[in-house]
């Protein structure tokens, strides 16, 4: 069952979605209508499953699930990887590669491959102390303090 974000625990399960470009306006509403919809039914028969969701930058699609008293099983992830795929093919964008890099660049989101990270990095186009989105985050509480660090405070300190 959906619920507000500011309803779901510290302990909940997060999966962050990083779009291989921003939402244009006229899609944003529809999108937020698909995950909504997705939420109420992913587990439709466990009346205690509550789950929510952030649409943040235009960019990142955040779903968040209380792993408590309900269980997130494996058929759950799949069901979730699953809409995820079909909202890549209806907007013609990815959503699943976690060999990208999402950082701000004043007050744009960029994404660029690893490669290409690493690329500006070496020439010094970023420094330490620019803000990356750690994507790997797995639970609530992570999210809220450490999805959005400097390099520096990331596992992507190595690439410095």
């Amino acid at each position: 069952m959906f619920v507000a974000y500011n309803k779901i625990s510290e302990d909940a399960k997060v999966w962050v979605y990083p779009s291989s470009r921003k939402f244009y306006p006229n899609e944003i509403k529809d999108l937020e209508i698909k995950i909504k919809t997705f939420i109420d039914n992913w587990k439709k028969d466990d009346e205690n499953f509550t789950a929510s969701y952030q649409f943040l930058y235009n960019r990142f699609i955040v779903l968040v699930a209380e792993s408590e008293p309900s269980i997130i099983s494996n058929e759950d992830i799949d069901k979730s990887v699953s809409f995820i795929l079909n909202l890549e093919k209806e907007y013609e964008i990815t959503l699943l590669d976690k060999m990208n890099v999402c950082f701000k660049q004043g007050e744009y989101v960029q994404y660029k491959d690893l490669k290409d990270f690493k690329k500006l990095l070496k020439n010094k186009a970023l420094t330490q102390k620019t803000v990356i989105f750690d994507n790997l985050v797995s639970n609530n509480y992570d999210f809220k303090h450490f999805w959005e660090i400097p390099i520096e405070d990331s596992w992507y300190n190595r690439f410095l």
